[in-house]
């Protein structure tokens, strides 16, 4: 019974992949999830460019402080991740 109950996991779709990329990169995936999302990555040139970006963005910003932003810049950001986060 416990078999008949026990369902494959199904493989990721981009958006759940996308989903998953911050905290791939953060090491702070469940073993389960860190490889289902390997296994995507593994076929999908579209996430792995997305992967690609996006290390290269946390490389960049982890070279910028506080202070060498403007208050422009940094009510922009504040903006576009408050729209990111309606969505």
């Amino acid at each position: 019974m416990i078999g008949r109950l026990r369902r494959r996991r199904r493989a990721l779709v981009c958006r759940e992949a996308v989903a998953l990329i911050a905290a791939y990169l953060d090491d702070d995936l469940r073993s389960a999830d860190r490889t289902r999302l390997e296994a995507h990555l593994a076929s999908c040139p579209h996430c792995n460019e997305y992967l690609a970006q996006i290390r290269a963005v946390v490389d960049a910003a982890g070279h910028v402080q506080p202070d060498d932003l403007d208050e422009h810049t940094v009510d922009e950001l504040v903006e576009l991740y408050e729209a990111w986060r309606r969505d």
